[in-house]
């Protein structure tokens, strides 16, 4: 088969792989580039598979940068572009559940595409645009399957990560696993283990955040592969409340809405903690916290000045297009109408500080400045004092009298 327009990522890179190719070595696009360009889905990275080992991709490009030479990768700085170009390659033992303990570069594509994950995966294009499908992956991408490429327990026993790839593929690209390909994700999965928390988190975050995620949860679910994740042993039914609690065609906004949805599911009581145990920044955490937060509120309360000042209009309104996606009451008009009529969103844009009300006022540094500046900051954001010095200044003297 041969792609009949070329995509212009690819495009971009042929001078690449034709550079490569007048040296007198093989080079392809290999990967989910390919796989997207089927499918006529954006494409993002797009990775060169050659029969150069790296010392010789070095020789023929003026610029590279050895990003992953002990194990075949080179990026090449070429036409305002940066190519990860990586040399066909098998592998020896896993020794961890995710890493060979050594590869071994081969002139061979069929051997490089042997090692991949999925046949779907396991594409490689020529610069005339011809594809090389060794393993059916056509026929899987039409029937929207996705199938191990040769043995799955071998696969899988290889790199366990790959049956999370495997469960946010499902999700991205709304394809079924396969029978025997699924039937390995649970017998392998308690090796999730093994893995990294860092790279759980990132695939079970693009399966959250995929437009099929309901599709990847499920499976994930009925792998038991979340019994062998951070802090999810046991909770397979509380997960599932995201399928039945959500609108089918919902789709999370981002990341903190959609983790902050998996906390409410589990009813997490130390979101923080939580998210501690899947590594994630401190940043992502207090976002997520405050998201719960805020949700929480809704459930007894309408929303005033006081709690959009806190937790600011987007949060709100993350928080109140979960309402929707349940079927609860909203008020989108009613968050921005408030949002509008504060003063300040931030305590930083108030005109007055607290070394303006020592020197002004006299006052000393420690508890009683400390609650004046509170007092003038809850004032502000009700609207009962105006963002003014001479307001302030008068405020604030009246409180210490």
């Amino acid at each position: 088969m041969r792609l009949k327009n070329l995509p212009s990522e690819f495009q971009e890179a042929l001078p690449v792989l034709e550079k490569i190719k007048s040296a007198g070595y093989e080079a392809y696009f290999v990967g989910g580039s390919v796989r997207d360009a089927l499918l006529n889905r954006p494409i993002h990275d797009v990775d060169i598979a050659t029969s150069s080992y790296p010392q010789e991709t070095k020789r023929i490009f003026e610029r590279t940068v050895d990003i992953g030479i002990e194990h075949g990768t080179v990026l090449v700085l070429e036409n305002g572009g940066e190519y990860e170009v990586t040399t066909f390659r098998t592998e020896d033992v896993y020794v961890d559940y995710r890493r060979p303990k050594s590869v071994s570069f081969v002139r061979s594509l069929e051997e490089d595409l042997k090692r991949r994950d999925f046949t779907v995966n396991a594409f490689a294009l020529a610069e005339d645009a011809q594809i090389v499908d060794l393993f059916d992956g056509f026929s899987d991408l039409e029937n929207q399957v996705l199938r191990a490429v040769g043995r799955a327990d071998e696969r899988f026993s290889e790199d366990a990560l790959r049956i999370m790839r495997g469960l946010r593929f499902a999700a991205s690209l709304n394809f079924t696993i396969e029978t025997s390909t699924f039937a390995a994700m649970k017998i392998y999965a308690p090796l999730l283990e093994k893995i990294s928390v860092e790279r759980s988190f990132i695939e079970f975050d693009k399966l959250l955040t995929a437009p099929y995620w309901k599709k990847g949860l499920e499976a994930l679910i009925q792998a038991k592969a979340c019994d062998y994740l951070p802090d999810l042993q046991g909770k397979a039914d509380k997960l599932a409340t995201l399928l039945t609690d959500y609108a089918d065609d919902f789709v999370f906004a981002t990341s903190e809405q959609a983790w902050a949805a998996l906390c409410l599911a589990l009813k997490i009581k130390n979101c923080k903690a939580f998210l501690k145990k899947w590594k994630t920044s401190s940043h992502f955490q207090k976002m997520v916290t405050q998201l719960v937060a805020i949700y929480d509120h809704r459930l007894t309360a309408v929303h005033d000045k006081q709690t959009l000042y806190r937790y600011s209009k987007p949060l709100a309104e993350l928080a109140e297009n979960l309402r929707q996606a349940q079927g609860l009451t909203v008020d989108f008009d009613l968050i921005a109408q408030l949002d509008a009529s504060l003063l300040i969103h931030h305590k930083k844009e108030i005109v007055v500080n607290g070394g303006d009300l020592m020197a002004q006022l006299g006052l000393r540094p420690g508890p009683a400045l400390g609650q004046v500046l509170n007092q003038i900051e809850a004032a502000i954001v009700q609207g009962e004092l105006a963002n003014e010095r001479e307001a302030i200044l008068a405020f604030a003297e009246s409180k210490i009298e």
